[in-house]
């Protein structure tokens, strides 16, 4: 087991943002960028958040992410916007794309934003909140390199292209956020980082067999997609529609070149709250939600979350007592 420790949201935000200036980031971009990893991790999603910092800052001084470019429209077809992502931070471009997906939404009633030339966006979870606490249902997913095989081959060809799906709500919003793979990749080097199996299958060994051992998938390279052939048909339409929304790359293209990048991403923004008015919006999702957590749990399974749930009673307790930390996780960042 990792030795973990508590440390204040602003402390880790400080210590990432000094790195990300320098490594080349302007200071307004290298603030926002380090807030993103650090909510993230502060929401319990570590995997996406300090966890892939390191990596993140290895990209940019490899020039793989470009620190001082910005993303620039390309078509625009009323409600549906094409942008390019120019190879810049890929959490500040998707932050930037549903910005604007949420201002088409005020004219339209809903705003599509495709993203072409990107990278790594972290945590789809990220911009699915930022539509919802703007009163919109947020919705974007992007494709990845090849991660997955097709269900039935052993031969990786399809993406596990992470998506969200975000409906607002004052208490904390619904939130879906997951991958077509049973566990993202970040997850299985959470679980491999602390010696822990799968809770679950999550993917072949190089036998062919089933395996809760992370290390023995990431060696594979064999992810177990969700429902089996219905996570495998889904991970492809996502990669076809990504790549004709955004006319961007798609996995097939992505997965020639030698590390991930230029990936295409969708952003939509659906402005229910002005279409149905903040009460008849508040009043329609407690309902669906409290007659979902009415459902008796079975015996021995915990209490039934509706998805999100988690996440807000993470950042509940990270806010107040720390956020839990990898320690030499931590050390290693502080000495870059």
């Amino acid at each position: 087991m990792r030795h973990m420790k508590r440390i204040p949201f602003d402390e880790i935000w400080q210590e990432l943002t000094r790195v990300l200036l320098a490594v080349g980031f302007e200071e307004s971009r290298a603030k926002r960028c380090a807030h993103i990893f650090t909510e993230n991790t502060c929401d319990g999603v570590a995997s996406h958040g300090l966890n892939r910092f390191p990596a993140f800052v290895t990209d940019v001084k490899t020039g793989l992410v470009k620190t001082r470019v910005e993303p620039e429209l390309v078509n625009s077809f009323g409600a549906l916007e094409q942008w390019d992502g120019k190879r810049g931070a890929g959490l500040l471009n998707a932050e930037k794309a549903m910005k604007r997906a949420i201002e088409l939404s005020r004219g339209h009633g809903i705003g599509c934003v495709g993203l072409r030339n990107t990278n790594h966006w972290m945590r789809a979870g990220t911009y699915g909140l930022l539509a919802a606490e703007a009163g919109c249902i947020g919705i974007c997913w992007t494709n990845t390199i090849a991660l997955m095989p097709p269900w039935g081959s052993a031969e990786r060809k399809i993406g596990n292209n992470p998506m969200s799906v975000c409906i607002p709500r004052a208490e904390g919003p619904a939130l879906l956020d997951m991958a077509m793979s049973q566990f993202s990749m970040g997850k299985l080097e959470v679980f491999r980082r602390r010696g822990e199996e799968l809770p679950f299958a999550g993917g072949y060994d190089e036998n062919g067999a089933l395996t809760t051992n992370p290390n023995a998938i990431l060696k594979s390279g064999r992810a177990l997609p969700i429902g089996y052939w219905k996570g495998s048909g889904l991970a492809l339409v996502l990669d076809l529609m990504a790549s004709f929304i955004a006319a961007g790359d798609s996995t097939q293209e992505i997965s020639q070149r030698e590390k991930e990048t230029g990936v295409s991403q969708v952003f939509m923004a659906i402005d229910i709250v002005s279409q149905m008015g903040t009460a008849n919006v508040e009043e329609k999702v407690n309902a669906i939600i409290h007659d979902f957590l009415d459902a008796s749990a079975l015996e021995g399974s915990p209490k039934v979350h509706y998805p999100g749930q988690g996440m807000l009673a993470s950042r509940r307790e990270n806010l107040e007592k720390g956020i839990l930390v990898d320690l030499q996780l931590w050390q290693m960042i502080q000495q870059m």
